[in-house]
């Protein structure tokens, strides 16, 4: 008799169907689904002529859900058989098709038990692997189980202890696989909530100020900010330095703790010698150096409100740092100058030691001196003549500057920075004005964008390699190749004034001081891991600026909140894009695009989100618009151009 129906494999599935033709090696079968396919001989794995195929299915998996799986795999043989062999001794007899294709269906979907062979050919699994296999399953059942009551404990307003313990890293480092990140995730989902604003909400994350602070730290120091313990100590074995007959002071601002610069000025036959003294960690920190992998990973000092992240442990800054009353080692650029036209005519850089005699603040208010007192020599103190000298260097400079640039830089600007009374969350916020173009300030950056300059050229003129900064078209790059600076109007521009802070400052003053002492260069040109170490500065130095005016949005909204303002001027700076006055703060708002640059609008400020760090805004009246050389000056600050020489943030790192 011709067999009727087959049970058939295809593509990994059982199926069953009619014979309506056969050969020796194919048959033509319909199936229980009605469509007619092309079965090859060696897939058919059992023949019947009765039940019905379609009764043999749904029979057979009736049957199947009957058979108790560790039993069958007891019963099976320890190698491998055939699923027929299995039916007949699970049975104690000759199984029937339905009984067979039963057994068959638990094999199949028994994948752990029974490892396949082959069509229809078993092979059970060893005691140890399918306990293992069981173990995994089953913390997988208790997982899921897990996972929804984390979900249940999240929609009714409770915080599930694994989450509460990862709740960080959940949001910054998320491991998309794990059960705590699906029940937050399904959980904001139900609940129409950002996962962030949920776990807010459950007291996961204190405060938006902590997620601020802590999401940054997460992702940019994840395994903490502090130093490790085992790093060596500074060894300072200098004496055999050259004393530099001078003693020097510095111009910082009072929080400034790492004091990378000072200043000499020495009276000499040809007219007046300016020594300008840089903090040389170089000289200790080598190329690989464990400080230099330290600081390497690190690549600046983290500046935001209230709080500070050394790219340098404390003892090494100490160390270094041209602090008064000391005398340490320096990377000094000496600069003989004209008396009559304070024209540059010598500079010479040397390695030495430099004796500090002070640290002048430049926000105490006995050094309040504005141009006409300096212009006129009338500059009390110790080192009043030398500020009155540097004065006119440094007018002599930016006047040189200015005529390279095609136009003056910005006159009389003010910069509000935050300054905090107490700690965290409940400082209180302090705004302090600024003018960045007062006598110290100039002094200080006309001399470091002076030195800047001056060793860019002389490491271009050794043809050795160097970091640079240029700009073109308001465009401000990185490279280690020398290019013009327009912003500044200076023909090339190397970061070098700031090594306690800055590493690509470091990686050039190890360059110059292999110059100086006449050594060979660190650094070649084409070397990889320069170019990988300019790369990863630009990413790391970025993320840094955007974590500080984060912070600066965050408590210039929370001074607006203490202070109860509800009303503030705006400048249109470009676009939907206004400059708020008085405070650190840009912000948007849609409606300011039908205005033109330098419009001044009054806006009322309503509720104001701390997560987001929006506040709602609506114009309440459009004030008299600014002056164009107003606006001009402002997108030239926006740009860069007019505080590149000084580096990040500008209230604290004036000098570089």
């Amino acid at each position: 008799m011709t067999t009727a129906h087959v049970v058939f494999e295809e593509s990994g599935e059982l199926k069953a169907g009619t014979v309506r033709a056969a050969t020796d090696s194919s048959l033509q079968v319909d199936t229980t689904t009605g469509k007619r396919v092309k079965v090859k001989a060696n897939a058919v794995l059992l023949r019947f002529d009765r039940p019905a195929a379609e009764e043999l299915l749904r029979s057979a998996r009736a049957e199947a859900e009957g058979i108790d799986v560790d039993f069958l795999w007891e019963c099976a043989p320890q190698e491998e058989f055939g699923f027929e062999r299995l039916a007949r001794d699970y049975y104690g007899h000759e199984p029937a098709a339905v009984e067979a294709a039963a057994v068959l269906m638990r094999l199949h979907a028994a994948p752990m038990y029974f490892y396949r062979k082959g069509r229809g050919v078993f092979r059970p699994a060893p005691p140890e692997t399918l306990r293992a296999a069981l173990a995994a399953v089953e913390r997988r059942r208790q997982q899921e189980l897990r996972r929804e009551q984390m979900v249940d404990q999240l929609r009714r307003g409770e915080l599930p202890e694994e989450i509460a313990a990862s709740a960080m890293n959940l949001l910054c480092r998320p491991d998309r696989n794990g059960i705590e990140y699906k029940a937050l995730e399904e959980a904001a989902h139900v609940l129409q909530m950002s996962p962030l604003r949920l776990l807010l909400a459950r007291g996961a994350i204190a405060s938006p100020y902590e997620w601020h602070v802590q999401s940054f730290l997460a992702r940019t120091f994840p395994g903490g900010a502090g130093f490790s313990a085992d790093l060596p100590a500074p060894s300072m074995r200098f004496e055999d330095l050259p004393q530099s007959p001078t003693p020097a002071f510095s111009i910082d601002d009072s929080s400034t703790t790492e004091i990378d610069d000072a200043f000499s000025v020495q009276r000499i036959e040809a007219g007046w010698r300016i020594g300008i003294h840089i903090a040389a960690p170089a000289l200790e920190i080598a190329r690989d150096h464990p400080l230099d992998v330290v600081a390497r990973a690190r690549m600046s000092t983290v500046y935001a409100p209230g709080m500070k992240i050394t790219m340098l442990p404390e003892a090494w800054v100490d160390a270094y740092s041209l602090a008064e009353g000391r005398t340490v080692p320096a990377l000094s650029l000496y600069l003989d100058v004209d008396p009559e036209t304070y024209a540059i005519a010598a500079a010479n850089t040397v390695v030495d030691r430099v004796t500090v005699a002070a640290n002048l603040r430049h926000d105490h208010p006995e050094l309040a001196w504005d141009e006409a007192q300096v212009a006129a020599g009338d500059v009390p103190g110790p080192f009043g003549g030398d500020l009155a000298m540097l004065w006119q260097f440094a007018s002599r400079l930016k006047a040189g500057r200015e005529a390279v640039r095609g136009r003056p830089e910005p006159k009389g600007r003010e910069e509000v920075s935050i300054q905090l009374e107490g700690e965290g969350e409940a400082a209180r916020v302090r705004l302090q004005t600024r003018r960045r173009d007062a006598p110290l300030d100039r002094i200080v950056a006309e001399l470091m964008i002076a030195a800047n300059s001056q060793w860019g050229a002389w490491l271009e003129q050794l043809r050795w390699v160097g970091v640079y900064r240029s700009q073109s078209l308001g465009r401000v790059r990185m490279s280690t190749s020398p290019a013009p600076h327009e912003g500044l109007g200076v023909a090339r521009y190397a970061w070098c004034t700031s090594p306690l802070r800055r590493y690509v400052d470091m990686l050039n003053q190890r360059q110059l001081v292999a110059a100086a002492l006449g050594r060979t260069p660190p650094y070649a040109r084409g070397d990889s891991d320069l170019f990988s170490a300019v790369s990863a500065f630009d990413a790391a130095y970025g993320a840094y600026a955007d974590f500080q005016e984060r912070m600066e949005r965050y408590w210039s909204l929370r001074w607006l909140q203490q202070e109860s303002v509800h009303r503030i001027e705006a400048r249109v700076a470009r676009e939907e894009v206004l400059r708020v006055q008085g405070l650190p703060l840009t912000l948007k708002l849609a409606a300011a695009a039908q205005y033109g640059r330098g419009q001044r609008l009054a806006l009322e400020v309503g509720a104001i989100d701390f997560v987001e760090l929006v506040p709602e805004l609506r114009v309440a009246q459009v004030l008299a618009e600014e002056p164009a050389q107003a606006v001009a000056e402002e997108e030239e600050v926006m740009e860069g151009g007019a505080v590149e020489a000084q580096g990040v943030p500008p209230a604290a790192d004036a000098a570089s």
